[in-house]
């Protein structure tokens, strides 16, 4: 069975380039937020195996959703994806659960890289 993915970030140029990339590598997509309130109804909703998710969001901060998730779901598997790469929101990031962090730009390997060691080793 494919890994299901939810996509939360408020640039829809990058909600597609995210999407592109996990489903020409075999994982299913099965949502894409582009703020916090869309990613936690759309995580309750989904239940996916894994979440990216944006550190700046229109209404909320990746941080504030990381946490919502924690208390909605407390074993969902969260990777950080965020142009902000301060050493401190990573740390924050890391603290509250997250399992990785990617900071923009990236390349699609090291994303592919990131995503399937979250999830186990498992390919998609």
């Amino acid at each position: 069975m494919n890994k299901r993915i939810l996509i939360v970030d408020d640039s829809f140029y990058m909600r597609t380039m995210l999407k592109n990339m996990l489903t020409d590598a075999g994982y299913e997509v099965v949502g894409e937020a582009a703020n916090g309130q869309q990613a936690l109804e759309m995580a309750a909703a989904t239940k996916p195996d894994l979440i990216t998710l944006d550190v700046i969001l229109p209404d909320n901060t990746g941080l504030d959703v990381l946490r919502g998730l924690r208390k909605e779901a407390p074993d969902a598997k969260v990777v950080m994806c965020s142009a902000v790469g301060q050493e401190v929101i990573v740390n924050e990031a890391i603290e509250n659960g997250a399992l990785a962090y990617i900071v923009k730009p990236f390349s699609e390997e090291r994303v592919l890289e990131i995503v399937g060691s979250a999830l186990g080793g498992d390919a998609a």
